[in-house]
């Protein structure tokens, strides 16, 4: 079977987490929207964090793999979402840990191949993501859950962004803060798993410190300067840096869930997450499904809208100004449709 024939339907019912859940979150923001996605507007994290990137973190991971067996996490997870819409809990519980517990076996397994640094804090990641899973579904409180869940993203990413920057020979000083940096975010992911630190200050604390040194020793500090895709995704990750940096921010200092939450979570989640989403599409599309898809520059468009909205989103909590807010996240959606769009394009006329 054709590679795009066997994992397109997997991304399809990505998408169609992604669909209802960027939906959910217009209702949540107090826009009109259909009302299968209004239904859903209390799963919009749980659409977006494991329908969606679960899903598409999954598929890299079995691809990456190359094992029939890795790609049992992919459609478990999506279809937990989808489930949970529905109410169905029981079929929802099950699916997500059954992906769940796929993708940490798969992770350990790439672990003991690499038999390096990075291959470890990627099954940390994965272990984050079902101790999330389990949190969630054990109806134990849905902040502790996102908390292992946002460990889940900034393992992955930092680990993958470690892996690459072996080509520059860091010396120990340098993997040591490394190691630093994520074990303070670790114990703050626990901290707040445990009700020992509701404010979330030294999971914060360890954001900075890891977008720090991903922003100082990261391989995109020098591929910034080159030119056409590799430039593209290097501005997608120094971006990225800067809200995973104003993340940690807002949650070091203090303010408090009421008021960082929603700031901080997109600054994250949006800023840090979707924009390495956006810049790695170009390469990950291509390698999971086969298919050419050629660089062009209309992709810093809806990055730049993407960037902008998150600016105004978070300029609009500190202002207190609901409208801001709202708008804020209807240029999320804008953003992620157009960059759809432009890849989808792009891909057509590559086939001509």
């Amino acid at each position: 079977m054709k590679p795009f024939v066997a994992r397109a339907p997997l991304l399809a019912l990505g998408a169609i987490c992604l669909v209802i859940g960027v939906g959910a979150g217009l209702a949540r923001l107090g826009w009109g929207v259909p009302a299968w996605a209004a239904q859903a507007a209390g799963l919009h994290a749980v659409l977006m964090i494991v329908g969606f990137f679960g899903t598409v973190i999954a598929l890299e991971r079995a691809v990456a793999l190359g094992k029939w067996w890795g790609y049992i996490a992919p459609p478990a997870l999506a279809l937990a979402a989808l489930a949970a819409t529905q109410g169905a809990w029981p079929f929802a519980a099950a699916f997500a840990a059954a992906g769940a517990a796929a993708l940490l076996v798969v992770a350990v397994v790439q672990a003991f191949q690499a038999r390096a640094l990075h291959g470890w804090v990627l099954a940390g990641g994965a272990l984050s993501f079902a101790v999330g899973v389990a949190l969630w579904a054990s109806g134990a409180g849905l902040p502790p859950a996102i908390a292992c869940w946002l460990a889940f993203f900034v393992f992955t990413i930092s680990g993958e962004r470690l892996e690459l920057a072996r080509v520059l020979r860091p010396a120990p000083a340098v993997r040591a803060w490394f190691v630093a940096a994520a074990a303070l975010f670790a114990i703050g992911v626990i901290a707040v798993v445990l009700g020992i630190d509701p404010r979330w200050q030294w999971l914060g604390a360890g954001l900075v410190l890891l977008a720090v040194w991903l922003a100082v020793h990261d391989i995109a500090r020098r591929t910034v300067r080159q030119k056409a895709l590799t430039r593209y995704i290097a501005v997608c990750l120094l971006a990225g840096y800067f809200w995973l940096a104003v993340a940690g921010l807002l949650f070091a200092s203090g303010l408090g869930l009421a008021r960082a939450w929603d700031a901080a979570l997109h600054a994250l989640l949006v800023g840090f997450v979707l924009s390495m989403v956006f810049g790695h599409a170009p390469i990950i599309f291509p390698a999971v499904l086969r298919v050419k898809l050629p660089y062009t520059p209309w992709l810093y468009l809806p990055l730049a809208l993407l960037h902008a909205s998150l600016a105004l989103r978070v300029a609009g909590v500190a202002a207190e100004s609901l409208a801001a807010r709202a708008w804020g996240g209807a240029g999320h959606a804008a953003a992620i449709a157009l960059f759809i769009v432009t890849m989808a394009g792009n891909a057509l006329r590559s086939r001509r």
